[in-house]
């Protein structure tokens, strides 16, 4: 007898023949000459600057997962952020003005410095050293209060940035983020979310104060001698076009990165997740060269990224290196010629070092905001996921929940529910029960209102669900699932989570009804125990009580239960649906379970076969037709 375990490495279908992750031309030569050998990088450079392009082009309007916002979005969140704090960016403005021109006047005196030794003229060196060291002081006190004003606004910023995130996701449509990336959402809720906050943390004021500086310098520049200053602000500026071609493409850099982190996240998930399936079916080596694959991919984006920067700090390093020896040549000249003197000489030798400094701040600055700006599109581009309803102004009229004639796809032209009709009164118990892959799910999420149906209707009160308000659809309809979660937060906090300002008494007859109450009571702080990531750790069936008895609190007139109780063995899950009776007396049930003792209870049976209603009815007229239900039942008490 074949051993499955054994030979199922062997069904994985087989990679061997697919094209590599990295082409062969990005790999680099082994042998050759050093003019073949930069031949060769150059080659490489524009082939991953192409796989770039071509990465960030897919990312604007991507088939699957989440978009990438564009430039003219990126420069408008952060216009926006600083526009609400005028106030606070113009106090930043003028005192770090006012640091950086108490700190250029000291090149200034100096060079008056010198000039007074050197001729005997000007004011005393007394009164001069004590100019200088009152500048310095007032520089000192400057550069404090724009510094704590720097901070206190970066955090602000960095506030708001993050509230606007958190509240962008939390408006994602439910089947947008399932049919999306876990990997790539994951990414971009934590390394892109910590980037772009270092951005606007640091980058975006440190930015600011080195262009407000570099601005003066070259300002004091001219003030001092327009000879000297020329020459050295012209090889400044020989550093324009690296940086405007790393400005270009960076950007298209930086999203590719993001992309890879996303995709090893994505296979790393998957890879945790079904561990133990993949180590009984001996394919953990398929996984670990997929993983290894994304790594080879990722590496690719990272050499692209750095080399954009070497080429760039390679221009700069020259930019910034020449000033000093021109100026010093012209000077001299100069000084030769009658047109400076030595105190100007000296301030633009001061003046060409202080410049240095700025820029080089402020072309790193720009490299953060670079990547901070590629995280924020990405950011942003969760922002573009279109809403999946636009909410009327009707209200429902009543408690009835209609569907008709129900259609629902996954993808285009492959229906999985095909014309499902159902009318539920108040206080009726349907269950609804059929093989794993019959659309029991799907039906249960269009009559919780979560997916609009591709044709016909789901409605309650004769309004349609997905056009209600979602703080008035959850108090009308209300959907549990298999999956639940708990939030760092007391017990009680999860649960009145679903309706704020419930007393401990409801939070207690919640837990009561879910058969839950003796076992929070004799937890270290009773209903004040923290619980969640890090903290108490609940079971899995705990945690299950703690989202039902959140639903109980919720009071919606129709619940839809799909497979609530999975996770529960099967005999606390029998005591748990017996003890929610008398709560959800009066209230529409629809139940989705694999345990037809749920269905034997309930006043009708649906049984989805294929996406459709293929027999309804109660437990013993099932029974009696002798059909789908009836071998169900026989194979569930057998």
């Amino acid at each position: 007898m074949t051993d499955l375990l054994a030979t199922s490495p062997d069904t994985w279908r087989d990679r061997t023949l697919d094209e590599p992750v990295v082409p062969p031309e990005l790999v680099p030569p082994t042998s050759g000459t050093p003019r073949e050998r930069v031949r060769a990088f150059w080659q490489r450079h524009d082939v991953r600057r192409q796989r770039a392009e071509d990465v960030y082009t897919a990312s604007r309007n991507p088939e699957r997962g989440w978009p990438v916002a564009g430039n003219r979005e990126v420069l408008t969140f952060f216009r926006d952020l600083l526009a609400s704090r005028r106030r606070a960016f113009a106090a930043l403005v003028v005192l770090n003005a006012l640091a950086a021109g108490a700190g250029l006047v000291v090149p200034r005196l100096l060079g008056e410095l010198v000039n007074t030794t050197v001729d005997g003229g000007g004011r005393p060196l007394g009164q001069l050293a004590l100019v200088i060291i009152g500048v310095v002081l007032a520089q000192a006190a400057f550069t404090f209060l724009a510094q704590r004003t720097s901070t206190l606004f970066g955090q602000d910023l960095l506030s708001t940035a993050r509230e606007f995130i958190v509240r962008t996701i939390l408006r994602l449509p439910l089947g947008a983020v399932e049919s999306a990336s876990t990997g790539d959402l994951v990414t971009r809720v934590t390394r892109d979310v910590g980037t772009m906050s270092r951005s606007v943390q640091f980058g975006l004021p440190m930015a600011i104060i080195s262009l407000l500086t570099v601005v003066l310098s070259v300002g004091a520049m001219l003030l001092n001698s327009v000879v000297l200053a020329v020459p050295a602000l012209l090889t400044f500026a020989t550093s324009g076009w690296a940086v405007r071609t790393y400005l270009r493409r960076a950007p298209k850099g930086y999203i590719t990165e993001g992309a890879t982190y996303s995709r090893i996240n994505t296979t790393l998930t998957e890879t945790v997740e079904g561990a133990r399936t993949l180590e009984s079916l001996g394919l953990s080596r398929v996984r670990v060269r997929a993983g290894d694959a994304d790594i080879e991919v990722s590496a690719q984006a990272e050499r692209y990224t750095m080399s954009l920067r070497n080429i760039l700090f390679a221009a700069l390093n020259f930019a910034f290196q020449t000033p000093r020896v021109i100026t010093l040549l012209v000077g001299a000249y100069a000084y030769s010629r009658g047109w400076v003197d030595l105190g100007q000489i000296t301030a633009a030798v001061l003046y060409v070092e202080a410049l240095a400094d700025p820029l080089d701040r402020l072309i790193g600055e720009i490299d953060r905001l670079q990547v901070g700006a590629a995280s924020t599109s990405r950011l942003l581009g969760i922002a573009e996921v279109r809403p999946d309803r636009t909410p009327g102004d009707r209200l429902p009229e009543g408690i009835d929940l209609v569907a008709a004639d129900l259609r629902f796809a996954y993808r285009e032209g492959h229906d999985v529910l095909h014309g499902v009709d159902l009318r539920l009164g108040p206080g009726e118990r349907l269950a609804i029960v059929g093989p794993s892959g019959s659309g029991k799910s799907t039906l249960g999420r269009l009559l919780s209102g979560i997916n609009r149906p591709r044709t016909g209707s789901a409605s309650v009160g004769g309004v349609e669900l997905v056009d209600l308000p979602l703080e008035v659809l959850r108090t009308e309809v209300a959907l549990v699932t298999q999956e639940h979660h708990v939030f760092i937060g007391s017990v009680r906090d999860n649960i009145v989570l679903a309706r704020e300002g419930s007393d401990d008494d409801a939070v207690r007859a919640a837990l009561s009804a879910v058969g839950s109450l003796l076992w929070v009571e004799r937890l270290p702080q009773g209903l004040d125990t923290m619980i969640g990531s890090g903290r108490y750790a609940l079971t899995p069936a705990q945690a299950q009580q703690v989202a039902l008895a959140r639903l109980i609190i919720a009071d919606p007139h129709t619940l839809v239960l799909d497979e609530a109780t999975s996770l529960i063995d099967p005999r606390t899950a029998r005591t748990l649906e017996g003890s929610m009776n008398n709560l959800l007396e009066g209230r529409t049930v629809v139940a989705i379970a694999h345990r037809l003792h749920t269905a034997h209870d309930a006043d009708r049976i649906a049984v989805v076969i294929d996406g459709r209603i293929v027999e309804l009815g109660s437990h013993h007229e099932l029974v009696d037709l002798d059909g789908e239900y009836a071998a169900l039942w026989r194979a569930w008490t057998s």
